[in-house]
């Protein structure tokens, strides 16, 4: 990987620097973690990713909305985080396969974890979005066919795009109800930092 060596803790800087809403830094630790745990899954088919690797796309995942707060329409994200993210020695691959999650943006998405970041991203936010919905605010209540019925419910978290979901797990290769359970899992890992841990419910 050319460029600076990004940590993980520079990665996360970075976003809370331009991004004061919770719910979007929220968004952003829901596809780090489904991207870190496509790294495992998906990356040169090794079941041996690098510890470097996984940090690579979970970056990518952290920071792909970062400056979408600042700069939300299609004229200037991602195009503004670009500009941003090359000032500061983020690696070509990194920035690429950010631009390449805009679907205006006309950059292709060619490797693993440009696809990855497109198949993790509407999905991550529409399961968060099923979660908040149940009862204990949980992870735990969500379900394939939960997620599954939701999608089909036009009025629900309207601003999510299906074909999005539909099309990135085709283009990623794997069935969708065994990607939307393979996201499910991973958003599971990070279920406190997301407030879907069951806690919310607790407190409302």
């Amino acid at each position: 990987m050319e460029g600076t060596i990004i940590t993980r803790e520079a990665a996360w800087e970075l976003l809370t620097e331009f991004t004061q809403s919770e719910s979007l830094r929220k968004h952003a630790l829901a596809v780090e973690a489904c991207m870190r745990a496509c790294s495992r899954k998906l990356s040169d088919g090794s079941p041996d990713v690098t510890e470097d690797e996984e940090n690579l796309w979970g970056i990518v995942g952290l920071i792909h909305d970062f400056d979408y707060e600042k700069y939300p329409t299609p004229e200037e994200h991602p195009y503004k985080g670009n500009e941003i993210l090359k000032e500061r020695g983020y690696s070509d691959e990194i920035r690429r396969a950010i631009m390449s999650h805009a679907e205006y943006s006309g950059v292709t998405r060619d490797t693993p974890m440009e696809k990855a970041l497109f198949a993790c991203d509407e999905l991550a936010g529409f399961i968060t979005a099923v979660a908040l919905i149940k009862p204990g605010k949980s992870l735990a209540e969500v379900d394939t066919k939960s997620v599954r019925k939701r999608m089909k419910d036009k009025a629900f978290a309207r601003k999510v795009n299906r074909d999005d979901i539909i099309n990135g797990a085709a283009d990623l290769g794997v069935d969708l109800d065994e990607h939307i359970a393979f996201c499910i899992e991973a958003l599971k890992a990070v279920a406190p930092e997301l407030g879907l841990d069951g806690s919310a419910a607790k407190t409302a």
